[in-house]
């Protein structure tokens, strides 16, 4: 088992045991405003100390930490239910009109990073969590379509492809019942990096305000709200900014080990 993906994973589940805690627990509300008890250090009563409003950092981090893996899970989500599909399609008409549409509709959304459609959604609809998902989902619905139509390229020539043909298969059912099972594993790792980097861009769009608006805790909001305090409490910017650091970097070490244990070449190369 590669150590990456212990790492990784011990990592992860950390912050995922954190967010599903939340739900049931925290040691104080995360809207318990104590000015008196504002920007105190980390302490016995409050073991990362508390925000310029007085609130318990370690609860809103619990709670911040809910918001950004449903924020990045339900865009991967969004990302591989309109992706995968599109790119198995494009590699069953290789060269076609359809494949055509489907590419230039991929650059075409490559050409506005999530940031900015995350603008162009909040001028219409507003700022929330809801439009930073839809953001992040529409610009991970490109990776997947070519990552899934790579993969399928080079399997359509395969014998055991053209055996299915022979037997009279349609390309969609080919598609789906021995292409896609077959281009699972890359699915699988590139999904572990895309959560990541949707953690990393949710963070992103609240630190400019563009994605959980209050009272919803967020990590990136809590950057935001701390960026003017760092000389007088560190730990305020701290501490959110090393959750997202350390998330990420969880999940892209289990990316990473996943891709190792998962890739025959890989293991080939390292054995």
């Amino acid at each position: 088992m590669p150590r990456s993906l212990w790492i990784g994973a011990a990592l992860s589940v950390v912050f995922v045991a954190a967010a599903a805690l939340s739900f049931i627990w925290t040691p104080y509300p995360v809207d318990g405003m104590d000015i008196p008890a504002r920007l105190q250090p980390p302490s016995w009563a409050h073991p990362l100390g508390t925000d310029h409003f007085g609130r318990d950092i370690l609860s809103m981090i619990m709670v911040g930490a809910r918001t950004s893996i449903a924020v990045a899970l339900l865009a991967v989500g969004i990302g591989m239910v309109v992706g995968v599909p599109l790119g198995l399609a494009a590699a069953a008409r290789k060269g076609g009109f359809l494949d055509e549409i489907i590419m230039r509709a991929n650059d075409l959304i490559f050409a506005f990073p999530a940031i900015v459609i995350a603008i162009l959604i909040t001028a219409v609809f507003g700022a929330s969590a809801v439009n930073a998902i839809i953001a992040i989902g529409i610009f991970n619905i490109p990776v997947f379509a070519r990552l899934t139509r790579g993969g399928a390229l080079s399997l359509w020539q395969r014998e055991f492809i053209l055996a299915a043909r022979v037997a009279g298969k349609s390309a969609t059912r080919i598609s789906a019942e021995h292409i896609l099972p077959n281009v699972a594993n890359l699915l699988i790792v590139q999904g572990t990096i895309q959560f990541s980097l949707g953690i990393l861009a949710e963070a992103g769009l609240s630190y400019v305000g563009l994605g959980a608006q209050p009272p919803t805790p967020s990590w990136g909001r809590m950057l935001a709200d701390a960026q003017t305090m760092v000389s007088l409490a560190p730990h305020v910017a701290l501490i959110p900014g090393l959750a997202i650091v350390l998330t990420v970097l969880g999940l892209n070490l289990m990316g990473d080990g996943l891709r190792d244990l998962l890739d025959p070449k890989v293991r080939k190369a390292r054995t």
